[in-house]
């Protein structure tokens, strides 16, 4: 008899002595992780309500946003998690090919073409991609023998590359970077030796100026440049990291109050309320509540590698693995391009900027993350 098949119920016991089933586990819900997610957006509107300068309009738009966001989560919950298993490939080919139409039909804004619409319903389908692409390495990998050898490596990599090229081209190389982070997330997981990790560095290394030279847009060099040097350009490229690192540093350790600070309040901060939203929390919120904020982020990140760990398939492990090492790196992104440690890529701080496709994207990962976690326990019943 399979492990799946497997009662934990001694034979000829009654019904009565086997372990009940809790309504989390009837509806698919991991209670820690939903409530640090609870506790997490609803902090976060409390800073965006002081970032959008007070704007009634912004809490209730970004409510209704995570309204939609929560419920996509619980529904995705409730998915088996062979049924997604099998759908990874085909929701890949979908994927791509929404990514293939943007050049032609896509909507473009600020000097790129990321967007389509349909039915008057404006979105990325990069955002897709980042739950798809690790669905579908995963399921790439899950079936065969692992650690992967060079061939399915291979095979990965260009599994990866389709999307991320795509992206890239659109141009959103630093979402692209993300993208295929997820990806080689999977094939981490998947044991790769790492004689073939230190091979790839080491091939990066050898093409960071040829793709300096002649793949990087002079805008991407530019923020580079900036990183190193903000104050060559104080009221050009520099303005955005000068005043971020300005309102970080204003905060100290309890920070000036809520409403109080004078870099968002008197917007000097620009983007405030999305990529410099961390920013605001620093300087009205001081240390400690940045302290607070990376703890929340900290047992999120947490909870999703023990579902991880603890999954019941490959498949599972893989997936869920990726999606939470993936959600730490869009962490780390955020709060290292407002410090002045990474160059600015337009990345949002995850659950806490105002957003629309993308909470509803993060939301849903973490809806994948409660169908790994639940199944174990109810196939144990």
């Amino acid at each position: 008899m399979s492990g799946s098949e497997f009662v934990r119920q001694m034979p000829g016991a009654s019904p009565e002595l086997s372990r009940k089933v809790g309504l989390d586990q009837r509806l698919h819900i991991d209670l820690p992780l939903l409530s640090l997610l609870l506790v997490l957006t609803g902090y976060g509107l409390i800073v965006l309500y002081s970032a959008s300068g007070q704007s009634i309009e912004t809490l209730h738009r970004q409510g209704r946003f995570l309204l939609i966001a929560y419920v996509g989560m619980l529904v995705v919950a409730q998915v088996d998690v062979e049924r997604i298993k099998r759908l990874a490939p085909w929701a890949y080919l979908l994927g791509a090919l929404l990514l293939l139409c943007v050049p032609y039909f896509g909507v473009g804004a600020k000097g790129a073409q990321r967007w389509l619409s349909l039915g008057g319903f404006r979105f990325q389908p990069s955002e897709l991609m980042k739950l798809v692409l690790p669905m579908a390495v995963a399921w790439y990998l899950s079936n065969r023998t692992l650690p992967p050898r060079l061939k399915l490596i291979f095979a990965s990599l260009v599994i990866i590359a389709i999307p991320t090229v795509l992206i890239a081209r659109q141009p959103d190389l630093g979402t692209s970077i993300l993208i295929a982070a997820s990806g080689l997330f999977v094939l981490f997981l998947s044991g790769i030796s790492w004689k073939f990790i230190f091979g790839a560095a080491g091939m990066a290394v050898l093409a960071a100026f040829p793709m300096w030279r002649y793949t990087l847009h002079d805008y991407q060099r530019q923020r580079i440049l900036t990183l190193l040097n903000p104050e060559s350009d104080k009221l050009g490229a520099g303005w955005n990291i000068i005043q971020s690192k300005t309102a970080i540093g204003s905060g100290g350790f309890e920070g000036k109050g809520w409403l109080n600070g004078t870099q968002s309040q008197l917007d000097f901060l620009p983007e405030s309320h999305t990529d410099f939203i961390i920013a605001v929390l620093a300087e009205e919120g001081g240390l400690r509540n940045v302290l607070l904020l990376l703890l929340i982020y900290i047992l999120i990140i947490a909870r999703g590698l023990w579902i991880s760990l603890n999954a019941q398939h490959c498949f599972g492990r893989l997936l869920a693995g990726s999606i939470t090492l993936t959600f730490f790196v869009y962490v780390f992104v955020n709060m290292g391009m407002v410090s002045g440690l990474l160059p600015i890529v337009g990345v949002p701080l995850p659950l806490v900027s105002q957003g629309g496709t993308s909470l509803v994207t993060l939301l849903a990962g973490f809806g994948l993350l409660m169908a790994i976690s639940t199944e174990k326990r109810i196939m144990d019943q």
